[in-house]
């Protein structure tokens, strides 16, 4: 392997890292790999973390030949920055972990370029870990969309998502790019078009460890299977309210494991007259949010004692690609 270096010559890009809302989450079964089926309806948010990617394009390693491991590779191609407190081991964090996954894959498919650019990737986070937000898949589907294209592996959409279900179940839908209603482990993604809507999104410095979320007794694992066209035909059921069957299934086990998160869904639930909507708690928590109306997203003062009278962190998003103008006091606490 060899590395040539001339001038250096750098680009950078950034990419937001949106986050996302499950607007319910069912559990229809247990796999017999161990894993759990699901069916959710995904809605992305324009508001999120950043990833910047600042190209050497002189800088680049040679690959003919090579016999390293994907995993040897992606040390020699990869500098990661701003992702120190999240894992103790470079090689455990999530976009490492998509960049090893895109290498891997082009090895086994005998599609990896003779040349590979190295890249510094820095992460500007925002998005808590544990919330429920996607964080981390975000981020790591992220990683997979640019490096795809700098690297110029070519793989298209379709591939992207297969690779990065192997990565982490909510991947996919951050590589798919857009609202969907989500089967399977959250691979199986079908589009759904939905309203623009704006959200208060209260974020309690709680956690709960997935595994023992899943592994709970009193978690419901038998919802009825909904067809897709049923979940598209009845958006207006858990869209602004959360009307019977719609509901999610962790927020009874995780609101008696965690105090915090139980008082941020009941200060949302005192909201739910004026704001005219039903609060939730998104994926398997810790954030809890509530739809808001338009009127009432666009009431300048009650949105802004809302967010000063919330028990926590508190911010107002809206949907990825939303028509509706931004508001100038989207605010944080």
């Amino acid at each position: 392997m060899t590395e040539n270096i001339a001038e250096p010559s750098v680009s950078m890009i950034t990419r937001l890292s949106p986050a996302k809302l499950n607007l319910f989450l069912h559990i229809t079964g247990k796999r017999t790999d161990g894993y759990h089926n699901l069916q959710t309806v995904f809605r992305l948010l324009d508001w999120g973390d950043y990833l910047h990617f600042s190209v050497s394009n002189n800088v680049v390693i040679s690959t003919i030949a090579s016999e390293l491991s994907a995993n040897q590779l992606c040390h020699q191609l990869l500098i990661l920055d701003g992702a120190e407190a999240i894992t103790i081991s470079i090689e455990d964090n999530l976009i490492f972990k998509a960049a090893r996954a895109l290498l891997a894959f082009a090895i086994q498919s005998n599609t990896l370029p003779e040349q590979l650019a190295k890249v510094h990737i820095t992460l500007d986070k925002h998005l808590p870990m544990g919330a429920g937000l996607g964080g981390g898949s975000s981020n790591a589907a992220t990683t997979m969309l640019v490096l795809n294209e700098i690297w110029q592996l070519n793989f298209t959409c379709d591939e992207l998502i297969k690779i990065g279900a192997t990565v982490g179940a909510d991947v996919p839908i951050f590589i798919f790019g857009q609202d969907a209603i989500a089967m399977g482990i959250g691979e199986e993604l079908t589009t759904i078009e939905l309203p623009d809507q704006r959200y208060l999104i209260l974020m309690p410095n709680a956690h709960v460890n997935t595994a023992k979320l899943f592994a709970h007794p009193k978690l419901q694992r038998d919802i009825a299977l909904l067809s897709v066209a049923t979940i598209q035909n009845q958006y207006a059921d858990y869209v602004q309210t959360l009307t019977t069957p719609y509901h999610n299934v962790f927020t009874p086990v995780v609101t008696s494991l965690a105090p915090a998160v139980a008082d941020a869904l009941s200060y949302l639930q005192g909201l739910e007259a004026q704001a005219m909507s039903t609060a939730r708690m998104t994926g398997s928590g810790s954030a809890v949010f509530l739809p808001l109306d338009t009127s009432v997203a666009t009431n300048k003062n009650l949105v802004a004692k809302w967010i000063a009278d919330a028990p926590c962190t508190a911010y107002i998003a809206g949907n990825l690609k939303q028509n509706i103008q931004p508001l100038d006091f989207l605010s944080s606490k």
